[in-house]
């Protein structure tokens, strides 16, 4: 049986540590499906279609890797795709009460389901999507976290204002 895991998220941007996430997550799991979550009440930056682009873009060189978006409940879609578990990335203490509270939401949800956290590498704990849009709108230079289209996405939009 393939081992499936959901990474789902915003990547509004994509960054190096999703990447890294990513990676390390293939050792655990046969195939891995990036779901960028549609919520409604956030307002992003790139639109769904520019982050699928971007994640196409970063993989492009990553085997057993889906990328796809959705907007309903995590667990129906992991069952929809034939996911065992939810993989998810936690890179402080910040963000443990958030994860365990929708883990245990999920698992009430669906028990079937497993959710697996991997620390993010030291080198990333520090990097959200959202600093590294605001460091780069404010011209400093993120270069080193995010894949180089994101780079030179960011660059280019932020050149223009």
């Amino acid at each position: 049986m393939q081992r499936t895991a959901i990474y789902p998220g915003s990547f509004d941007p994509v960054t190096n540590g999703h990447l890294d996430i990513i990676k390390r997550g293939l050792t655990l799991f046969d195939k891995i499906i990036v779901t960028i979550l549609e919520n409604p009440e956030k307002n992003a930056f790139f639109t769904v279609p520019e982050r699928i682009e971007l994640l196409e873009a970063s993989l492009k060189n990553i085997g057993n890797i889906e990328i796809t978006s959705d907007g309903g409940l995590l667990v129906d879609f992991a069952v929809k795709h034939k996911a065992q578990a939810i993989l998810r990335g936690m890179r402080a203490v910040s963000d443990f009460e958030y994860e365990f509270q929708m883990a245990l939401m999920n698992r009430k949800l669906n028990r079937d389901i497993q959710t697996v956290f991997l620390m993010t590498g030291l080198r990333w704990i520090f990097t959200s999507s959202s600093i590294i849009k605001e460091a780069a709108q404010f011209g400093g230079n993120i270069k080193s976290m995010v894949p180089p289209v994101v780079f030179e996405k960011l660059k280019n939009i932020y050149k223009k204002e």
